[in-house]
């Protein structure tokens, strides 16, 4: 007897919290997106102190909606802390310094509409593989199986590039 009400509480328990799933819907702690109009949290920057400029008359003219000096740029400061040119985030177009390397990389021509061609072709193979009514009730998908043939064994490139006398310092030593 004692079986079959544990069994019927575990049943009813079940239910119970399976009625909680919203019918689908995105729990609301996994959602970034705000539904109120109420202001961002995230995008309140501190400030940097207000400083006096050596000479008043070089000061930029100020312009409505502009930049202030004391404006942070956190994609400039992700830029210099992992040891990049702030002046070359700022600016547009390439860099003077890595035209070469743009210039090597196109020698044989580039595709203007290369992403839209690659969302293609993938779309392509993901359709041509079957599987889609399973991928969406398993919530899985078969992009390992679609790209078998183009993904890289790290521990046999490993061994390519020490045979050929490579240092490889982010790796583990030989051996282990």
């Amino acid at each position: 007897m004692t079986l079959l009400r544990l069994c019927t509480f575990a049943v009813i328990g079940l239910l119970a919290v399976s009625a909680c799933s919203r019918n689908g819907e995105v729990p609301r702690l996994m959602n970034t997106s705000s539904s109120q109009n109420g202001p961002d949290e995230f995008s309140i920057l501190p400030t940097q102190p207000l400083q006096a400029p050596a000479d008043f008359n070089t000061l930029p003219t100020p312009t409505p909606g502009g930049s202030n000096l004391t404006d942070p740029d956190p994609r400039a400061a992700a830029v210099a802390a992992l040891g990049g040119r702030v002046t070359a985030e700022r600016s547009a177009g390439v860099p003077s310094a890595d035209a070469g390397l743009v210039a090597y990389a196109g020698r044989q021509g580039v595709t203007p509409d290369i992403r839209a061609t690659l969302a293609a072709e993938d779309e392509e193979i993901r359709r041509g593989g079957g599987g889609r009514i399973l991928e969406r009730m398993f919530n899985t998908n078969m992009y390992r199986r679609a790209y078998a043939d183009q993904i890289l064994d790290p521990q046999a490139e490993l061994q390519v590039w020490r045979s050929r006398g490579v240092i490889t310092p982010g790796a583990p030593p030989p051996g282990r």
